[in-house]
């Protein structure tokens, strides 16, 4: 489920970044960029940090804890419908 970065012009001038997921979905929409050049080094640097990155919580009842746990995407109901459809034939391989 590979997403995707769009480069668009902000309402105030300069320009934005938005992060798409694999079905076109808005992910999140970045600050105003003044070049095209610092748009696309966001870019790079929101791929460092979505890599790297902590989770903090900031939420009214998280207080500012760090969620350590690993999670998995969410899945599409496209995708989920095919790991179905592929589970069965892992359990009899597993079984032969």
């Amino acid at each position: 489920m590979a997403g995707y970065f769009e480069l668009v012009d902000a309402p105030d001038g300069g320009y934005r970044v938005r992060m798409m997921d694999g079905t076109g979905n808005l992910m999140a929409i970045s600050v105003t960029f003044p070049t095209k050049r610092a748009a696309v080094a966001g870019v790079a640097m929101a791929r460092e940090i979505a890599g790297t990155g902590l989770i903090r919580d900031k939420s009214h009842d998280g207080a500012g804890t760090v969620i350590r746990e690993r999670v998995r995407p969410v899945s599409t109901p496209k995708e989920e419908a095919a790991r179905r459809k592929k589970a069965p034939e892992a359990r009899r391989a597993a079984v032969s």
